[in-house]
């Protein structure tokens, strides 16, 4: 059996500019190819399209993760793939993958067996340079910072209220925390600072949420940085750093143009993560694609209580942008887990464990449905190991609960194993069923909109906010942020800020331990539990078996 690495490696691509030209009608002076095989779009092309009308939003969730794998990526290719299989005109909307996770824990996000986006290796790695300049942008305005406190502090910086950190797109648990600055009068004033990763930065918030070049640049100089010895807010303009950091990202903020196995196109851009940024791909390149295609498939970050959550309440809020259906994605070996079977035993029937996990689909399910009001359907994602009588519980129990259900084999065939689960779709689609719901409103108090999400959303009996974090909210409100949505940063792994309750845990507390203001993003930060805006790498991290062979090939990337 072919890995995936070997499977993208023997796809015959389209030259990148044959693609957008036959498929897409982009002509060829409006792309920006970086090589044979992806290319940014220019932004004189993606604004003449302002005026076309948008074709339909398909939204791909998910059940909450598990160390067993969901293939949300791998059914938004698949799905894309078999829209075209049927005669639909559609194109696939990703997000970017992070370094941090590609030789961490979870491996690459292109997709999988015969459902990827390729260049697969490409698109893992450095891609079109995206999240570099990302992070150099972030770290330009942190020196700029230090730099104006070390000559002469004319702003009056209190350097113990420092909001601003440094970003990397590595896993790094020893950058956390540290004290930067020693050495000497030379080298600026010590003081405790820390590194975050690059995808739970404010500044890929704002590239993400961005409508224009121009939209860009205000956001960047909104960042409060930090505040002076009276408390007042300090800004990223009154630095005048945004001019500089719009400068590093005004090819970043162009999306990105890639291809299916199957070549069909995909538009991959942005990447903050779901458990502690809002997890969704840019406006801009949703934008673009609904005016190229008359179905759009697109992803938000791990489960539905996350991504999805972020995707009604943050995106679609901030930008109009409405789905028109919306596919949850679930495994049997997943839910398996979520009932209480161990990882090792995965493969091996069990349909007590797969009757009681199905508590945690049946919750997304009422989520999408009920809480955001999007028509969905729910896509098992078949696995070799799956039996005849598993598949039918979870069909049956699908039935029951009233939400239609398709067993897709995509990994396996492509866009011919998802062609039941795309006329689905485009029924759901096409049926006008859409009726989209805010979980809040922006009226609402901050510390009640986090409690609404943790009741609505996660099934939570009540909140607890540490003292520190709840005078933070006070102040935010009382600095004219009240009207913001809230981001919350927890686990991905359970409903709750507690990463070992598995399946639907009702009577649990969602802990708030610290908040955060993304005033250029507009919207504020909860972070939960022990959730860390900068990840570590596991014991035996994927780096480990990622490599190039005698012949200059990668291997070992998944």
């Amino acid at each position: 059996m072919l890995t995936d690495i070997e499977i993208a490696q023997q796809a015959k691509l389209k030259r990148i500019g044959a693609l957008a030209s036959d498929r897409l009608g982009i002509p060829e002076d409006q792309i920006e190819p970086y090589g044979h095989y992806k290319a940014k779009l220019s932004s004189e092309f993606v604004a003449s399209l302002l005026d076309k009308p948008d074709g339909k939003l398909v939204l791909v969730t998910a059940i909450s993760p598990t160390p067993a794998g969901e293939g949300k990526t791998t059914t938004t290719v698949g799905l894309g793939d078999a829209l075209n299989r049927i005669g639909k005109n559609a194109v696939i909307c990703l997000r970017e993958p992070s370094l941090g996770p590609v030789f961490g824990m979870k491996g690459g996000a292109a997709g999988g067996g015969y459902a990827q986006v390729v260049p697969m290796e490409d698109i893992n790695l450095h891609f079109t340079g995206d999240f570099n300049a990302i992070q150099l942008a972030n770290n330009l305005l942190a020196a700029m910072l230090d730099n104006h406190i070390h000559h002469g502090n004319e702003l009056g910086i209190d350097v113990r209220r420092i909001a601003w950190r440094r970003v990397l797109d590595v896993n790094d648990r020893a950058l956390r925390s540290l004290v930067v600055a020693l050495g000497g009068p030379g080298n600026g004033y010590p003081r405790e600072d820390g590194f975050d990763i690059v995808v739970a930065s404010e500044v890929m918030a704002i590239l993400c949420l961005a409508e224009s070049m121009n939209d860009l640049k205000q956001r960047l100089g909104k960042i409060v940085v930090a505040y002076t010895r009276d408390k007042r807010q300090v800004f990223a303009a009154d630095l005048n750093a945004h001019g500089a950091m719009a400068v590093l990202l005004k090819d970043a903020i162009k999306p990105n143009l890639v291809q299916t196995l199957e070549n069909n196109p995909a538009i991959v851009h942005g990447g903050p993560f779901a458990n502690i940024a809002h997890g969704c791909n840019s406006v801009i390149a949703t934008r673009t694609s609904l005016k190229l295609a008359d179905y759009v498939v697109t992803e938000a970050g791990f489960g539905a209580d996350l991504g999805a959550e972020k995707f009604v309440n943050i995106k679609c809020r901030k930008s109009g942008l409405r789905p028109d259906a919306c596919v949850i994605v679930a495994t049997v070996r997943a839910l398996k887990y979520h009932g209480g079977a161990e990882r090792a035993a995965l493969n091996v029937e069990n349909l007590a464990a797969l009757d009681k996990g199905f508590a945690n689909l049946e919750r997304h399910v009422r989520n999408v449905r009920d809480v955001y009001g999007l028509p969905c359907v729910v896509s098992i994602n078949h696995f070799t190991h799956d039996t005849d009588a598993e598949l039918k519980l979870l069909q049956d129990k699908c039935t029951a609960l009233g939400v239609p259900v398709v067993v897709a084999r995509h990994w396996e065939k492509g866009g011919a194993g998802a062609e039941a689960l795309a006329k689905k779709v485009v029924e759901l689609a096409d049926s006008g069923g859409a009726n989209m719901q805010f979980v809040y409103e922006d009226e609402l108090p901050l510390l009640a909109k986090i409690e609404a999400v943790a009741r609505k959303v996660y099934g939570a009996a009540s909140i607890k906010v540490d003292d520190r974090a709840l005078n933070h909210l006070d102040a935010l409100e009382r600095e004219g942020y009240g009207h913001f949505p809230v981001c919350i940063a927890k686990t991905q792994y359970s409903f709750s800020s507690d990463a070992t309750l598995r399946g639907a845990p009702d009577a649990h507390t969602l802990a708030v331990r610290e908040i955060r203001l993304s005033a250029g993003a507009e919207f504020i930060v909860a972070i939960c539990g022990e959730i860390m805006t900068m990840p570590g790498l596991p014991k035996v991290p994927a780096a480990d078996r990622i490599d190039l062979d005698d012949s200059g090939n990668v291997v070992g990337l998944f």
